[in-house]
Order: C-alpha cells, then structure tokens, then sequence
C-alpha cells in the first residue's frame, strides 16, 4: 500500500502542474490576444469616433444655417468619415474568439448603425430630417462606439481594464462636449435654444463634468495628472466653463438673453478648439500607458509559463524519487503508528460517552501515551499525545464547571426556598391575626406573589438538574391539580378549568404537574390580551387523561411549533449560562419534568388564533378515588354555614350594601382560615349543591389553600413550611361596618368553640384548613 505514496504524489504533482501551465497558456493566449485586439479595434474606434464627432457639428451647423460654407465643410468632413467607416467593417473579420467578453457584440450593433449612415445624411441633404432626428442618430452611433470601447475594457488583466475603463470615460466626457457643441450650433443663428435643446444641453454638461471630476481625475497619474490639471488650470477652459454657466443661467427668451446668447458664439467657439487638442493629448498618454501595461503582463506571463514548466517537471522528477526511497524506510513505523491510532480512536468516543453520563474521568489512566522517538514521526506522536490529552482535559473541566454552576445554582435556589417558606409562613401568621378586610387583601395579595416566586425558583432549580422538593404523600383530584396550578398564575382570573368526570393523580405525579401546568398557564395568560379567556379542560382519553390549554393570543409559526415540540420531545442538557438570553425558560422546564414523568406535551396551532397545548398523563399517572379521609365533627349551629370544601363565591357575596344572613338569622361564623373563600377556589363548571342542604347562601368566606383537595389538608397547628396557596381578591369588599363587625364577633365565637372540639380530633385534616407540610 504504501507505493500510493510514490504515486500518488507524483501523479497530483503531475496534474497540479499541467494543470498550472494550461491556465499559464490560456491565460497568456487570451492576453496576447486581447492586446493585439485592443491596438486594432481601439485605433479604427476611435478615429472613427472623432469623425463622427466632427459630422454631427457640421450636420448641425449646415441644419441650422444651409450656406455654401458650411455645405463645403460638412463635404470634406464626409469624406473624412467615409474612410474611417470602411476600416470599421473590416472589424467583422477579426477572430474574436479569445477576445474581451462583449467584444463581438459590441462590433455588430456599430455595424448597424454604421449601415443608415448614408440613408441619414440624404435626409438632412433633402432637410427631410429634422436638428432633433439627426442628433439623435449620431449620438446612437456615437454611444455604440463607446460601447465597443467599453467591451475593450473587459480584460483579464486588472491593471489593464482599470486604465482602459478611465480611457473610455475620458470619450464619454468629449462625446459630452461634442453634444454641447451640436447643439449650441442650432441657435448660434437665431439667438435662440428650444427647450429639447436647452435640456440636452444642461444634461450633457452636468455629465461631462461628472465624467472628468469622479470618474477620470481621479484615476490619472504622472504626465496625465499634470497635462489634467494644465488643462483646467488653463483660460480656455475657464473660458469654456464661463459660457457653459452663462448658458445654463440665460433663459434665452428675452432680447438682453438673445444677445447675451450671440456673443458667447466667439469665446465658445475659440475655448472648445484649444480644450479638444489637449483632451486628446491625454487620452494619447492613457492610450500609451494602456498598451505598455497589458504588453507588460503578456512577457511576464510568457516568462512565468517557462519558469514554472520547468521548474515543475524538476520538483516531479524529485519527489517521485525521493517518496519511492522514503517508502521502504517508513513502512514498519507507518504501521505501528496506525495501530496505536486506532486504538486511541476507539478509546476516545467511549470516554466522551462517561463524560456525558456525569462519571468521574481519570485523564492519566484513559490516555494510552505513544512512545516518541527523535525523528519526524515521533513528533507527530508527541503531538498526538498533547491533542489527546487536551481534549479530553478539556471535555472533563468542561463537564465539572457545568455541574458545578448547576449545584450552585442549586444552592442559591435552596436557600431561597426556605426564605420564601418563611415568608409564607409569617404570611399565614398575619392572616389568622388580622380580620382588617383591607390588610386581609393586601396579604392575600402578598401570599399569592410569594407562591409564584416559589415557582420561579423551583424552575431554577430543575434547570440547575435538580428536581422540585415538595411532595405529596396522597393521591390528588385533577381538578385541585389544576386549581393549584392556577393559583400559581398571575392573571388566575382569566383562566377557566373544565374537568370531566374525576380523575386522580398519582402522588409522585402531583407536584410535578401543578408545576407544568402552572407555566403552561402563565405562557398562555401572557401571550394572550385581556381579557381574553385561557380555556383549560381535562378528559379521560384511551391511553390516560388529556388536559388543554387553550388561549387566544397571537400564536406562533409553523418552525416555531415544530422547534418547540422537538424539545418536548428531547429536552437537551440545558446550559444556562448558553440560554441566559432566551425568555422561554418555562418550555425547558416543561420539557424536563414532563420527560421525567413520561408525559407528552404538544403545540399546536389553535382555532382561536392562538396556541393549544396537549399535556397527555399517561394510565400509570391516574388513579381511582382513594378511601375518604376522616374529616372533624362541626358543630349544628355551624353546619349550614361553613363549607365542607372549596366552593364558588355566592353572586349575593359579591355585591356591594348588605349581606345575606342564614336561615336562623345569625351572621355566618367564620372559622380561622375561612374568608373569602371564592377568591382561592375558582369557579369551576361541577354541577352540585354549593351551598349546601339548607339552600342558605353565607357571607364570603376564606377557606385556607381552597384550591386543594382535603386530603392535601392537615392540622392548621401543625408547622408549615411554605406551600401552595393561591389567593387574591376581585376588588375591595363592599360592606357596612356594621356588619364587618358582626361578622369578626361571630368568627370569634366560632374559633373558640371549634378550638373545644379539637383535641379529640387531633391528627386529622381540619376541612378547609391545611398547613403546606403534607405537600413538601
């Protein structure tokens, strides 16, 4: 195998140089040929350009004034063109076949033009043709020559187009002149330019100073600058830019105009005879210039195209010998050396796989060091080692930084938790102490935002790869579930939850779910306007309960929908620091714990305009109805009024003067934990009794983390340690003092009856009054 490396050298030096010296040839071919063109074709062009030039101010001239002078003028000027027309056809001919790109164009279109050449002046000698249609004329045949001047410019030698492209605008700029002068010659007799006239006019000179300023002066260099800047340092061409401005001012309609307008003919007349011989003297000097360099390039090709052949065939002749003589020598070590790469090739991806399973990986005992030795190969050992060990030193830092940003982030979350489960417990202190309606408010207010940042932090906490610390130890209704989640929520008031029939959670399954829920909700509720409901039902389906989430925001894309169900399907190992700029924190989360608990979550396009989301629980999520859980005895003066669960606000308990009285005409009694009952629990849409067998309707009562389940309650004196909790308030209440003080008597009394029948039930969950340790 390794004569490849005689041959296969050889043969790719072999070809490189072929391939070198045919482009050297084409190359100095299409040079040469472009030069060669470019002498012949530019020397007809623009003598022929010149003569055309003349023809069409004496055209104008005999037009506007038909004596014998100008007739004889235009005569002998004819003459003059007329050969320079028949060395153009000869053009034709030439082999443009290695010529500028647009070259034979460029000839034919000035062929066409050049062919109603005679047809042209008949008309004007018959004045069948008018100024206007003869201008026209020379100056489409004059703007073919330039055309075929421009196709000169597109060499394959830079240098050479840069000069040519400035050659061709410096004829642009005295084909300009020549109109200005074609045109002045229509009214030198009568004083007086139409308006066709006067606006060609303008146009010309504005270009032509255009052309020389921008596009020409800029580009010349040692004799052509100072010959430039001769010429427009020099009176005549003052001279000439002097009745160009006055011109241009005049309006040629008054007699102080016309007058101006036939004392300018002389100082015209005089300045355009002495700018035009210097015009030519530096296109002479970039004509020359232009020639020297492109013969220039064509000896340097020639020279290079001999050099680099045969210098090519001795660095053939060289390596082919000495990679035959290296090839016997490095056979044995070429082997060896592929050995051991290989087996460090199979080594490598099995480490990088541990890495990223989080298993510890010792860098001295996974690399396998080749031996070096003191030649070249052994460098390339040496060097093999040093990448190997790099890389996977670099792939162990890496892997130990993101696991240790993860446990500090961890930490930091922890530590915050506990505040917050301080905070919320200090919040429920200050509810069971104040009765103020208005400092209940407020501290509603407060519980509900501590229990959102709860959740914030608990999404640092599964993005650092931790998992939530709140645990349930009893199964949970679905519809407390998602009462939970929305508690959790900000705008709580727009969701509506529908739930059929009654399923169950599974308890390792509860925490989780109210946390994805809760942010599928909160992504729902922001990206939708208010007050825009944000539909939530849940149904059983043949493979497990189906919860939707509905809203009726702005959507998103197609991509967007397909990236977003991609990453639910396989959430990445998130890098935090990667994503520190990327608002949808709450997908990852979703799509880690949903990942966790085998759940499948999809997006997709809703028929409001917004976004659906699918949460599919499967079977092994959803239980039955567990057994009841032993619940208090209330006393008969309270059972018809405190509620034996979370149950919708009464409309009457909404509306501002009065306050419903029960059937005895007592105030309802309020428990500690109960008031207002209806901003916790949300309505839902269960049919049933809600305020019991008496048909009575209470005062608005609180009921304690309503939204859960009474198997999530627990003894309202055992410590807490934050929790669920989701309150809030549609508004102030609006209720005499009286009867606010009535309503705290009573509450008063009933605690201290209810504290009487407490220790005999102690252990169990007080209905309506739950401390946050069951769920943690």
């Amino acid at each position: 195998m390794l004569i490849i490396l005689v041959l296969v050298p050889g043969l790719g030096l072999s070809l490189l140089w072929g391939l070198g010296t045919y482009q050297l040839l084409t190359q100095w071919q299409a040079e040469k040929a472009q030069r060669n063109l470019g002498v012949a074709v530019g020397n007809v062009t623009v003598t022929l350009l010149l003569d055309l030039e003349q023809e069409r101010r004496l055209t104008a001239d005999v037009q506007a004034d038909p004596g014998a002078a100008n007739r004889g003028s235009l005569a002998a000027q004819r003459a003059v063109t007329d050969r320079a027309v028949r060395d153009a056809r000869t053009l034709v001919h030439l082999d443009t076949a290695h010529g500028q790109k647009g070259l034979a164009a460029g000839i034919a279109d000035t062929e066409q033009s050049l062919d109603a050449l005679a047809e042209q002046r008949k008309a004007v000698d018959a004045a069948t043709s008018s100024e206007q249609q003869a201008f026209d004329y020379y100056s489409e045949a004059l703007d073919s020559l330039l055309g075929l001047l421009t196709a000169l410019t597109h060499s394959s030698n830079g240098d050479t187009a840069a000069l040519s492209q400035s050659l061709v605008d410096l004829f642009s700029a005295m084909d300009m002149i020549g109109r200005e002068d074609a045109l002045l010659a229509r009214g030198w007799r009568t004083a007086h330019l139409t308006t066709e006239a006067r606006d060609g006019l303008i146009d010309a000179i504005g270009t032509q100073e255009y052309l020389l300023q921008s596009r020409v002066a800029p580009f010349l260099t040692g004799e052509e600058s100072s010959t430039y800047r001769a010429l427009t340092t020099s009176k005549a061409w003052q001279n000439k830019k002097a009745v160009e401005e006055q011109l241009v001012a005049a309006g040629a309609g008054s007699a102080s105009d016309r007058q101006e307008f036939a004392r300018t003919r002389a100082d015209w007349r005089t300045s355009v005879d002495k700018v035009q011989p210097q015009l030519l003297r530096i296109v002479a000097i970039r004509a020359d210039s232009d020639t020297r360099v492109a013969a220039d390039s064509v000896r340097h090709l020639r020279t290079l195209l001999i050099g680099l052949g045969v210098a090519g065939l001795l660095a053939l002749a060289l390596v082919v010998a000495t990679s035959w003589r290296l090839t016997v020598v490095l056979r044995r070590r070429i082997l060896g050396l592929r050995e051991e790469a290989q087996e460090l090739q199979t080594r490598l991806p099995d480490v990088v796989a541990r890495l990223e399973r989080s298993e510890d990986v010792d860098v001295d005992a996974e690399i396998r060091l080749l031996e070096p030795t003191p030649d070249e190969l052994g460098e390339l050992g040496r060097a093999l080692n040093l990448a190997s060990r790099s890389a996977v030193s670099t792939a162990v830092r890496q892997a130990q930084q993101h696991r240790g940003f993860e446990r500090l982030l961890q930490r930091i979350a922890r530590r915050t938790q506990i505040l917050i489960g301080l905070q919320l417990k200090k919040l429920d202190e200050l509810e069971n102490k104040h009765e103020d309606p208005e400092v209940l408010e407020g501290l509603f207010d407060l519980d509900h935002l501590t229990a959102r940042l709860r959740r914030y932090e608990e999404n640092l906490v599964i993005l650092g790869g931790g998992l939530p610390q709140r645990r349930w130890r009893r199964p949970v209704r679905l519809l407390d579930v998602l009462r939970a989640a929305q508690g959790e929520v900000q705008d709580y008031r727009r969701i509506e939850v529908e739930v059929e029939d009654e399923p169950w959670v599974a308890e390792r399954a509860v925490g989780p779910l109210v946390h994805i829920i809760a942010e599928l909700m909160e992504n729902a509720a922001a990206f939708s306007r208010p007050p825009t409901p944000v539909e939530v039902r849940a149904a059983r389906v043949s493979r497990g309960v189906a919860v939707e989430i509905e809203d009726r925001g702005l959507g998103m894309v197609p991509a967007q929908y397909a990236a977003a169900n991609a990453l639910m399907e396989s959430p990445p190992q998130l890098d935090v620091l990667t994503h520190a700029e990327d608002v949808r924190f709450g997908l990852y989360v979703v799509a880690r714990l949903s990942k966790g608990l085998d759940l499948q979550v999809e997006l997709r396009p809703s028929a409001f305009g917004g976004t659906r989301v699918i949460v599919l629980l499967p079977e092994s999520l959803v239980v039955g109805r567990p057994a009841e859980v032993p619940r208090p005895a209330v006393r008969p003066a309270q059972a018809d009024v405190r509620p034996t669960g979370p149950r919708p606000h009464p409309p009457q308990a909404q509306a501002g003067g009065g306050s419903p009285a029960a059937a005895d005409g007592k105030l309802p009694v309020r428990s500690r934990g109960h008031a207002m009952a209806h901003v916790t629990a949300a309505p839902s849409r269960e049919r049933g009794d809600a305020y019991g067998s008496t048909g009575v309707q209470p005062l608005p009562q609180r009921v304690r983390q309503a939204s859960l389940a009474a198997e999530l309650r627990v003894p309202a004196d055992e410590a807490g340690h934050g929790g669920q909790e989701t309150r809030g308030t549609d508004g102030p209440p609006s209720r005499s003092g009286a009867v606010v003080g009535a309503f705290q008597r009573e509450s008063r009394r009933a605690r201290k009856a209810d504290s009487a029948l407490r220790p005999g039930l102690d252990g169990l969950p007080e209905v309506g009054s739950a401390t946050r340790e069951d769920r943690e």
